[in-house]
């Protein structure tokens, strides 16, 4: 009879189907049972509740229901005696475990957790963010990618900035040069006064704030609302060093911006040519200099207007003409490394 295979009797001898248990009940009463009308139930035949008849292979005949309770029994005993030996290996494992984890000695650096942390949601990063604060003596340093800074963001920090003021913790802040024309971040600056000094560049790394460069965070999604805590020594130390060679390499927020050497073509405008050439379309380079798209398009559109381009085309071979296309330099003198910068002033507008 098609349609009654083993996958629909998923069960032991222990507990029979409804079918199975008529039939093999009636297989004991009569002490067999045709082999018709065990089509129905395989799981007899697997089960090995019945089993053809030598003497006529058109009937089966049941084991006996005595047989069938040993085996039930064994089974059970096999079953238990295997979970006791699991439950005893696993003992034996914890207190192995246990044992060398008495014997882990903590880390140089005097760091707890783990050396990489995934903080989902703002709240727990806040939270992270709101302890390492607390427990910063010496220095924080932050890159600040984007534009020009919104209130909001400014106004989410300033509280764990305040308290690194209080406790004459030096801080240095890196931010692309749009950010010179927020007068959120001036106010900010002029609030925090020497104890924050800040530096721009064409466009910075994504967001990181290191805190006595033992403990680091960068975000771990594009929105924002995953971030990593990194306190491996190794990665800090790479992470210092990046921030420290762009730090050199960045303007002091009260020095203006080098003159490109070119008529009617503007820092940003360089920075916007370099880009071109390099084949980046304009919502990338919007991105990477912090501006919108609407505005990296005026530029363009003035940078062409000024180089005399009728096209893209054109445009990028009078960029390459005119020297754009490579790095730029800057003319504005800093500090050497370890000697002071003067602190953050507002500058004018």
């Amino acid at each position: 009879m098609a349609g009654h295979g083993a996958d629909e009797h998923p069960h032991g001898a222990d507990r029979l189907c409804e079918t199975g248990d008529r039939v093999y009940s009636r297989a004991v009463r009569r002490g067999r049972v045709s082999r018709r009308d065990a089509e129905p139930v395989p799981c007899l035949l697997e089960l090995a509740l019945l089993h053809p008849d030598p003497d006529d292979m058109d009937w089966l005949v049941p084991t006996s229901p005595q047989e069938v309770m040993t085996r039930l029994l064994r089974g059970m005993h096999d079953e238990v005696s295997a979970s006791q030996r699991r439950v005893g290996s696993a003992v034996a494992a914890v207190e192995w475990y246990a044992g060398l984890g008495r014997q882990v000695r903590p880390a140089a650096s005097g760091a707890e957790g783990p050396a990489i942390r995934v903080l989902d949601g703002l709240a727990r990063i806040q939270a992270a963010m709101d302890e390492a604060t607390q427990a910063c003596t010496a220095e924080v340093l932050t890159v600040q990618p984007g534009g020009i800074r919104r209130e909001a963001e400014l106004s989410e920090g300033l509280h764990r900035a305040l308290a690194l003021r209080g406790r004459g913790v030096r801080m240095r802040d890196l931010y692309t040069h749009v950010a010179r024309h927020g007068q959120g971040l001036l106010n900010y600056l002029e609030l925090m006064g020497d104890a924050v000094e800040a530096r721009t560049l064409d466009e910075v790394i994504d967001r990181l704030i290191l805190f006595d460069r033992t403990v680091a965070f960068i975000p771990a999604n594009t929105d924002r609302t995953m971030a990593l805590e990194l306190r491996h020594p190794a990665i800090v130390e790479y992470l210092v060093t990046v921030f420290d060679r762009l730090w050199r390499l960045a303007i002091p927020l009260e020095a203006p911006l080098p003159d490109t050497g070119i008529e009617g073509i503007s820092h940003r405008e360089q920075s916007i040519a370099a880009l071109l050439a390099e084949g980046h379309q304009d919502a990338v380079i919007a991105e990477r200099l912090g501006i919108s798209v609407r505005t990296c398009r005026a530029h363009i559109a003035r940078l062409s207007e000024t180089l005399g381009a009728a096209s893209r085309t054109q445009l990028g071979v009078r960029i390459a003409q005119a020297g754009l296309d490579g790095p730029q330099h800057s003319t504005t003198p800093l500090s050497a490394p370890g000697q002071e910068t003067p602190s953050v002033r507002s500058p004018s507008r």
